[in-house]
């Protein structure tokens, strides 16, 4: 029972750790020692002679431990818009998918050389956390901590799974060292010295195609004393006025790009609003991006809409991936029953387009807020012709929080998934400038009104992850599941060959 004990409690130890990697902090190599600790955790320990293992039910307790400690540390954010026990639920929901983790896994590592398949099977309960059900929930994936290391620039050849996959397999190798030290370096050494290669084929200038001057509006956001309407209208009033700055300073920028809701007041059926909208674009005279709130035939939508400084309106993209119990509401009548908070939650309904809307003659690829988290969002847009993206977002409910640091690490490592610069637009911060290297040139701070302008390139191409990036994910998935079930039958079968057997009634002694 002690050792049980032990491993519960480096279960937890290792979770607080690998939460060091998640920005703003993002110690990369902690992700990799947490990892390693949780691995440690889950494999046979020696004593003297004999060799001890936790059960795989134990060992399912030991990864949820680790999960659970983990997004209770990374997700506090959320209960700055729904108070605390909407959050805990939500990362005790999260840490369940581990129970899959601790039971497989557990099973892989009573093989010799099962630490070199550990990594497959992460990967795989990876994707089922980040898929199902509702879309998943793929804020927590494990490589969005590795902005800051070497392990980042294998996003162009895999994008976030291959990421996850390294730390994982540099972990496993750490652990493995005492049991198959040859496979453990490998395991180690090959990861980082893949990712310290490919970082001289980043930001590759080649597929340059021409430039675009581009401008991130930060309005801000009052924070207290108005009433809903009058929030709104201050919301849009501040954008226009820092556009307007923008412009009496010498700003010329081809594109400019507002944050997600800078307009929740729709332009489209409040003359006030479609009026300040226009008044800014000819002002700045450059297409403006608008987050905004429209209706159509098919419900409410949360719109990024293109105003021209003609006075005409462009393209639009509808948000495809919308926050579950945020924006949108599964089972709404179920949950209706249990809880009043239901009616907190929107009723938002989720766009189909192609990801990407022309700016001056620019294809821009757009994922509002919580799509950055997707690979399809960036993806899609890419295939559909995106020359730079950008991530408009709205992070003023979660206040001073994590939350929008988080986010930026993922709009860095789509920058050097798909080798484009992405703008993110904020509107309370933060916004920056992001190139196809990941670094940011230009970064605003929080609850601050700022407008940030760079030329940035146009590239043309699609990196080995934008091609095959969801095939590479589907692989190494296929691969750990049935490693993992055989791992899981041959512990079962071990474990009943090895049960003492009592003698029938009336057997001969």
């Amino acid at each position: 029972m002690l050792t049980v004990l032990a491993r519960l409690i480096l279960a937890a130890v290792s979770g607080g750790i690998t939460f060091l990697a998640v920005e703003p902090l993002g110690w990369w190599a902690a992700g990799i020692f947490g990892v390693a600790l949780l691995v440690a955790a889950l494999s046979p320990w020696r004593h003297a002679q004999s060799q001890s293992q936790p059960s795989l039910a134990w060992s399912a307790l030991i990864a949820t431990v680790h999960s659970a400690v983990l997004y209770l540390c990374m997700l506090p954010w959320i209960g700055e818009l729904v108070g605390n026990m909407p959050y805990i639920a939500l990362a005790v929901f999260l840490s369940l998918y581990s129970i899959l983790l601790g039971i497989g896994g557990a099973a892989l590592l009573r093989w010799r050389h099962g630490f070199a398949l550990f990594p497959f099977f992460y990967v795989a309960v990876e994707l089922l956390r980040s898929s199902v059900p509702f879309g998943g929930f793929s804020w927590v994936r494990l490589a969005w901590g590795q902005i800051e290391g070497p392990l980042a620039h294998l996003a162009p050849w895999g994008g976030p799974a291959l990421i996850s996959f390294a730390v994982v397999c540099v972990a496993a190798g750490l652990v493995g060292l005492a049991r198959a030290p040859k496979l453990a370096c490998v395991l180690i050494a090959l990861p980082l010295l893949a990712g310290l290669l490919a970082g001289f084929g980043i930001d590759r200038p080649g597929n340059t195609t021409g430039s675009v001057t581009a401008a991130a509006v930060q309005g801000n956001v009052p924070r207290l004393g108005l009433d809903f309407a009058a929030q709104r209208r201050a919301v849009l009033d501040n954008h226009v006025r820092v556009t307007e700055q923008a412009a009496q300073d010498g700003a010329r920028p081809d594109i400019v790009i507002w944050p997600e809701n800078a307009s929740d007041i729709n332009p489209f059926t409040n003359d006030d609003a479609r009026a300040l909208i226009d008044a800014s674009a000819h002002d700045i005279d450059a297409p403006i991006l608008v987050g905004t709130l429209t209706t159509d035939e098919v419900g409410a939508r949360n719109t990024m809409q293109v105003f021209n400084p003609d006075g005409t309106v462009g393209e639009h993209h509808h948000k495809k991936y919308l926050q579950p119990f945020g924006e949108t509401m599964p089972m709404r009548d179920f949950f209706a029953k249990i809880t009043d908070l239901v009616d907190l939650a929107g009723d938002m309904k989720p766009g189909d387009g192609p990801g990407v809307v022309t700016m001056a003659g620019t294809a821009v690829g757009v994922a509002t807020c919580y799509e950055v988290s997707f690979d399809q969002a960036f993806r899609t847009a890419i295939n559909n012709g995106a020359q730079i993206l950008t991530t408009p977002t709205n992070n003023a409910t979660f206040s001073d929080s994590d939350m929008t640091y988080q986010q930026l690490a993922m709009s860095r490592l789509r920058a050097l998934e798909t080798d484009r610069a992405v703008i993110v637009a904020a509107t309370s911060g933060v916004s920056a400038i992001v190139h196809p290297d990941g670094s940011v040139s230009q970064a605003s701070g929080i609850f601050e009104p700022a407008y940030l302008e760079e030329e940035l390139p146009l590239r043309k191409g699609r990196t080995f992850a934008v091609r095959y990036g969801s095939i590479l994910q589907l692989l190494m998935t296929i691969i750990g599941t049935v490693c993992a079930l055989l791992a899981v039958c041959s512990a079962s079968l071990s474990t009943r060959s090895s049960a003492p057997r009592t003698k029938s009634k009336g057997a001969k002694n």
